[in-house]
């Protein structure tokens, strides 16, 4: 007989985040526009171009960049577009097929104006225009630091593939490390750079990476704790949070959520105190660090928001489970529902 529950608690780790809820008002109608021609790649079968449109990422889009103009919500939502096709094209793969496929998103990022090869895989296109696109009106700061964050995440990406292939179990320190970078928050924050003239000696200061750093810590613990039900389903219990602390701490599900939202709070703290830390340069900078930072922090709302709002981890029970934060517990790949 099978003694797993049937739900799991999922602990509400938004609490006491001071950051509100908002969402950009111009999502129905860039949403609207960037669908349309998505679907113009053609890039996915009916089955997993159903599965893409209830993400909703335009949604995702809309409440982590609640201010930006047009043109950068745009690009924000052609860029979650991409993340969502890049996994799509690599989840299944192994490393020499992803690192492939990577290599050639790579080339037309840092090649945006190149014609893409006559038979290439799709990829190549969608990221080519996503950054033709992007870089009318994105600042020069901004692609630099595009550019580099998004390389490796890219790296990241393949490195994720290996393990898949070689069925590795990676340690709760590794896995950290590992999914600070295959989350692709660091990448997303750039966005919010796109208007601004961001210098250098702030984007690397150790206080700032510090505190982009714990950002992506609670974006990826939320996201975890949120698709863990969907990923142990799915088999993908190497590449989880809730998982990895099960096997390494020898908890079971709940207490291993239990373990998830206490860091979750520890990290909050760190970003709170560290915001005390931050450094001033001259008044015009300064008003640049301060809008970075205020939307780094609504990331962290407007992911954990999506989670529920949209379909990709709980289908239609998105409001109930918000609510009553029982999250039903998935058969296994190996098991059957009963």
């Amino acid at each position: 007989m099978d003694a797993r529950p049937k739900t799991i608690y999922l602990p509400d780790t938004m609490v006491n985040w001071p950051w509100p809820r908002t969402i950009n008002p111009l999502y129905e109608d860039v949403k609207a526009e960037v669908d349309a021609s998505f679907r113009d790649f053609k890039a996915l079968s009916p089955k997993s171009q159903e599965a893409f449109d209830k993400c909703d990422f335009a949604r995702l889009s809309a409440l982590a960049y609640p201010n930006a103009p047009r043109e950068h919500l745009q690009s924000s939502y052609d860029l979650m577009n991409l993340f969502f096709i890049l996994e799509e094209y690599t989840d299944m793969e192994n490393e020499a097929v992803t690192k492939e496929r990577v290599d050639l998103v790579l080339d037309a990022l840092h090649n945006p104006h190149k014609i893409r090869p006559e038979g290439e895989c799709i990829l190549g296109e969608i990221a080519r225009q996503f950054w033709a696109r992007a870089i009318q009106s994105a600042s020069l700061p901004s692609q630099r630091h595009f550019l580099e964050t998004f390389d490796e995440y890219l790296n990241s990406v393949v490195v994720e593939a290996l393990d898949r292939e070689q069925g590795r179990r990676r340690s709760l320190d590794d896995y950290i490390k590992l999914r600070c970078a295959t989350v692709g928050l660091k990448p997303s924050l750039t966005i919010l750079e796109m208007g601004m003239d961001l210098p250098d000696e702030v984007f690397y200061h150790p206080i700032i990476m510090d505190l982009t750093n714990y950002i992506t810590e609670l974006i990826f613990i939320d996201n975890d704790m949120t698709s863990y039900s969907k990923e142990q389903a799915a088999g993908n219990e190497f590449h989880n949070l809730i998982s990895i602390v099960m096997l390494e701490l020898d908890l079971d599900s709940g207490s291993a959520m239990a373990w998830a939202a206490h860091y979750h709070t520890e990290v909050q703290k760190r970003f709170i105190d560290g915001l005390a830390k931050v450094p001033s340069w001259e008044p015009s900078v300064d008003v640049l660090v301060k809008e970075y930072l205020n939307g780094a922090a609504n990331w962290v709302r407007a992911s954990h928001s999506w989670g529920f709002e949209s379909q990709r981890y709980f289908g239609t029970m998105g409001p109930k489970i918000r609510q009553t934060r029982l999250v039903p517990l998935l058969p296994g790949p190996d098991r059957k529902a009963m």
